[in-house]
Order: structure tokens, then sequence, then C-alpha cells
């Protein structure tokens, strides 16, 4: 039976955030085609990984019997987290965009499961051609065309570091876009606009998770 890496990085919770909530409409039509699959759940927002700095940064090019303890378990938790990439038949990803790029969680997230020869930097990483689903949520609006479109820094630093070149996986992306229309005034002639994108990417993921779960068992 297939497994599902899950992963949200949005600050907030279930209610507040659109990135989480179209990924679990993906993670429901999953479960329920693929009852006998499992799902690795990691939730960056409430319980963040460190981010890779010291002894995690080098940890990999110390001898094991030479760690200290810190060394050990932050070569560990790597490893780990690499594990599940390469363990997982398929990925779910949150990455609302803060700032014009993905949230901080979520690039240390990435920073752990980068190992060069491994997962990057090889012509076969080992979680190559799985499918990647990411549900990339934006306040606003940034798709080609529109007058913020040089601002966008999560599909374009995400498809390098997830497709070719990167982790070979086979990506899409579900964009629900204009999420602050209903909370700022401003914004409050795109209101119909940002439901329909919501609605758009509902129907997306619900689609997307059924195809995947139907098509690894």
């Amino acid at each position: 039976m297939a497994t599902l890496l899950h992963i949200d990085s949005s600050v907030y919770p279930q209610e507040g955030s659109v990135s989480r909530d179209v990924a679990a409409s993906f993670r429901r039509s999953w479960e329920e085609n693929h009852p006998g699959g499992s799902v690795i759940y990691r939730d960056l927002g409430s319980d963040p990984i460190p981010h890779l700095q010291g002894s995690a940064a080098v940890a990999g090019f110390i001898d094991p019997a030479q760690r200290t303890p810190e060394q050990a378990a932050a070569f560990e938790l790597r490893e780990q987290l690499t594990r599940e990439l390469e363990q997982a038949d398929a990925l779910l990803i949150g990455a609302p965009m803060y700032n014009y790029t993905i949230p901080s969680t979520l690039k240390a997230w990435l920073d752990h499961v980068i190992v060069m020869g491994r997962t990057y930097g090889t012509e076969s990483p080992s979680a190559a051609g799985k499918p990647a689903t990411v549900v990339a949520s934006r306040g606003g609006g940034y798709g080609p065309g529109t007058p913020r479109e040089s601002y966008e820094f999560v599909l374009t630093y995400l498809d390098k570091v997830l497709g070719e070149g990167g982790f070979g996986l086979d990506v899409q992306y579900i964009v629900p876009e204009l999420t602050l229309a209903e909370s700022n005034p401003a914004m409050a002639g795109l209101v119909d606009t940002a439901r329909a994108s919501r609605a758009r990417a509902h129907q997306e993921a619900e689609s997307r998770g059924k195809t995947l779960a139907t098509s690894l068992v």
C-alpha cells in the first residue's frame, strides 16, 4: 500500500489557513480512495524542525564514532526526514506565500532533506519520479501578466528544488489566490474571484488526491 508524506507549513490553524484547508481536501480524497494506505504527517507550523546550522550542518562529515551527542541527534533527525521523503510514494506540501516566498519552516525542512549525492545533485536522486502536489496559496494575485508577477518566488523556487535538476519529483501546483480579499477592504471587489479560486483549488485537490490514490494502489 502507498504512503503519503503530508507537510503543512502555515503558521495559522486549520480554520484560518487556505493552504491547510485545500491540502485537507486532497488528503480526505486520498484516504477515501486508498483506505489501506498510510500517511506521514509533519506540521511545520506547530512543530517546526530546527534550521540547518551548527551540528546538523556538519554532522554528516564527521566519523560517527567521533560525533558528540548533539551532532549524533542532529544527524539522526536529518536521516529521519530524508528517509520519510524517500519512503513516501507521493508528497503533499502546503506552501503559503509569506513575504513573496515560502515559510522559513518549509525552507528548513528542505535544507535537511537536500542531501548532495543522494536526494540532490546526482543523475539519479533517491526520490526522483514521485508525484508531488503543492498547495501554493497567496493573499494576492501573482500570475502571468499581473502587476506583481515578478514578486512570485514560491513556484519559481520550488520548481528548481523539487523538479528537474533538484529532487526530480513530478510536481503539480494548486494555487488558490486572493486569499486576503475577504479580510482586506481594499480588495473588496475581488471577493467573488477569490471564492472562485478557492473553490477551484478544492476541486483540483480532491481530483488529484483521488487520481493518485487509485493509481498507486
